[in-house]
């Protein structure tokens, strides 16, 4: 990857600064992302999945990596929500959004609150995953904290068989004075590789003054019999529903612990 004409390899220091910020310094950014409202949709999606593949009473979710809790803010209405996340600034975001909720620090893939949920959700935060080996840490983590007879609802942000190179996205959106335009452009420069580039560059006016912000993400891309191998070698029962304009056209995996025979 080129900028200003050097390497990604030759600015590799310099650029880790500028990694992930939108969950770092420009966290401020998220709440003018998207309305909360456009999250409804598919919360109200994941929710009826869940109560469909439960095979307990579901009154608790954990939501792993639950960012800024705009899908904490629908799912709540469903269910006793708990959220972690490894970013400090999104989940000062979440409890705003959402004071009448639990959250918490932790890494998804290894994090252990010592109680079980009955369902547990993964929603675009597992994209950071970038090995398979972080892969199945996520889903080994999800399946030790739910409790069994409950369900684990995740689907992959993207996937090898319907990547699109060279994908970009522009959005504007409004708040006060401030109107921003996100471009979002996603790269794989090697389909060998188990990760692709996401580069956001989100141009800033307050009052009309042009501030113009990079960001950058490395994310996982897997196949999906690599997603359905991971989450089977986790422990799980795995069900695929179709997925619909809110998760890409990409299928959703709604996952049943199972219960032990007795």
């Amino acid at each position: 990857m080129w900028i200003l004409g050097k390497t990604l390899s030759q600015r590799n220091m310099k650029m880790k600064k500028g990694w992930n910020r939108l969950y770092d310094d420009l966290a401020w950014l998220w709440p003018i992302w998207e309305d909360v409202e456009e999250y409804r949709s598919e919360s109200e999606l994941f929710a009826k999945l869940i109560n469909k593949y439960a095979k307990i009473k579901v009154r608790t979710l954990l939501d792993m990596g639950c960012g800024g809790g705009k899908n904490v803010f629908h799912l709540k209405r469903h269910f006793a929500v708990m959220g972690i996340d490894r970013s400090r600034a999104m989940l000062s975001n979440a409890k705003k959004q959402n004071p009448d909720c639990d959250f918490h620090l932790g890494d998804m893939r290894k994090f252990d609150l010592k109680r079980q949920f009955d369902s547990v959700f993964i929603n675009d935060a597992i994209t950071y995953m970038t090995t398979k080996k972080d892969l199945l840490m996520v889903f080994n983590t999800a399946h030790k904290h739910l409790r069994p007879g409950g369900v684990m609802i995740t689907y992959p942000d993207e996937c090898k068989e319907k990547f699109e190179q060279n994908e970009t996205n522009i959005w504007t959106s409004e708040a006060d004075d401030m109107n921003i335009t996100f471009i979002e452009n996603q790269y794989d420069p090697n389909p060998k590789d188990d990760t692709f580039e996401t580069t956001f560059i989100y141009l800033i006016r307050k009052n009309g003054k042009l501030r113009i912000e990079h960001d950058f993400h490395l994310c996982g891309l897997f196949t999906m019999n690599t997603w359905k191998k991971s989450l089977k070698q986790a422990g799980f029962e795995v069900h695929q529903e179709e997925g619909d304009e809110d998760t890409g056209g990409l299928p959703v995996f709604a996952c049943t612990r199972p219960i032990p025979n007795r």
